[in-house]
């Protein structure tokens, strides 16, 4: 594919936005083997970022607007891939993945936003076959480290156990780390989507709203605390399992049930005992500012002494079973998600023949998980490691 830049950053003047540009320049610099821009429809808010992380002159600023399809096109057929940082997605993301899919672009977001994911692939994946484009939704902490994390532990099953298992369970062992305003957006808005349309709470309740055409069985209970004596510890909801879930049941049915139609996966976090109330943000937490606003997030020192680790179980027949653990070194939502959204685009844009994976819409396990095992741990600072 011959394009002006191997990668462009659209959404560059947000708070993730500007991570992704300021790894991208710390990891790959202006003059290496990554061609990239960042884009927005802003041009002084554009420069402002540009002076802001200290980058040359000489990096590119895009012009393009989310509610102005022309010029979305425009950028696309510019780029080989576009990493989508501007949420939240069913407000201001659905035309550039039209754009991308019809100039065959392949595109990376971090989006979290199921019944979107849901409402794009009907809408865009026979259009992204014809012409190659490889849309992949959820590539940051929503849902990378459990996508691939699955995927991991699935190979180890196989390799340990002799075949893969049909149950995993997804563990939250700790996390430290903060929310953004664009994060809390993001929230906002798919609730007031469910008040206007209660069909999209369905969507959001059912762990197979993205396979089209196959129900699998019934899923583990998330929601109630028990003691779950395979992981040995009590565990309670996960905030983030909704959307992790349906990513890892889309990912099983691309890769054509290779872990069974019967699969069975939960996430749940691991807590002390009993919990003594309900709800609580798993690990996530505001900072002394409270609620951030649009634009806002984690500080610099936040962000670097944030931390997870997430501890997957894959499960045989006969009771053997395979510990494999996910840690990422900086706080989920931003420290690590800006550095693996990046990396995942430059696997799209550098590792992945499309010989391999085609046109159509992905999740980063069933697109991409051999790349992504050699990039993340080499650069982004995750560990994958089987533990017994």
């Amino acid at each position: 594919m011959n394009r002006d830049f191997d990668v462009i950053v659209f959404g560059a003047t947000g708070y993730t936005g500007r991570l992704v540009a300021e790894y991208l320049l710390k990891t790959y610099g202006m003059a290496g083997t990554v061609n990239w821009a960042i884009a927005g429809r802003n041009a002084d808010k554009l420069a402002q970022v540009r002076a802001l992380l200290g980058v040359p002159a000489s990096l590119p600023l895009i012009l393009a607007d989310a509610e102005q399809e022309e010029s979305l096109e425009t950028m696309a057929s510019r780029t080989k891939v576009i990493i989508s940082t501007a949420g939240p997605y069913q407000l201001y993301g659905s035309n550039l993945v039209a754009a991308c899919a019809k100039t065959g672009t392949d595109y990376v977001d971090l989006t979290g936003e199921s019944h979107w994911i849901a409402a794009m692939m009907a809408a865009h994946e026979a259009q992204a076959k014809k012409t190659g484009a490889r849309l992949v939704f959820s590539c940051g902490f929503d849902s990378i480290p459990f996508d691939l994390g699955v995927w991991f532990v699935e190979e180890a099953a196989k390799k340990r156990l002799g075949n893969f298992a049909s149950r995993v369970r997804g563990r939250i062992r700790g996390l430290q780390g903060g929310l953004s305003g664009g994060t809390l957006a993001s929230g906002q808005a798919t609730m007031a989507a469910v008040q206007k349309n209660p069909s999209i709470g369905l969507t959001l309740a059912n762990p197979f709203a993205l396979t089209p055409g196959f129900i699998g069985p019934a899923q583990p209970d998330g929601d109630t605390p028990y003691e779950d004596k395979v992981a040995g510890s009590w565990v309670g909801p996960f905030i983030m399992a909704g959307i992790n879930t349906k990513a890892v049941h889309r990912t099983n049915f691309l890769l054509g049930h290779r872990w069974g139609a019967d699969f069975r996966y939960d996430e749940m976090q691991m807590i002390d005992g009993p919990p003594k109330s309900s709800g609580g943000l798993g690990g996530f937490n505001f900072g002394a500012g409270g609620m951030p606003k649009p634009g806002e997030g984690p500080t610099k020192e936040e962000r670097e002494n944030g931390w997870y680790d997430i501890l997957f179980i894959a499960e045989a027949p006969d009771g053997r079973k395979v510990h494999v653990s996910v840690k990422g070194d900086r706080d989920p939502g931003y420290g690590s998600t800006s550095k693996i959204l990046a990396e995942s685009a430059l696997a799209l844009a550098f590792d992945v023949p499309r010989t391999i994976t085609t046109g159509g819409c992905w999740t980063s396990a069933a697109a991409m998980a051999p790349a992504l095992l050699e990039r993340l741990p080499a650069r982004a600072g995750l560990t994958f490691e089987i533990e017994r």
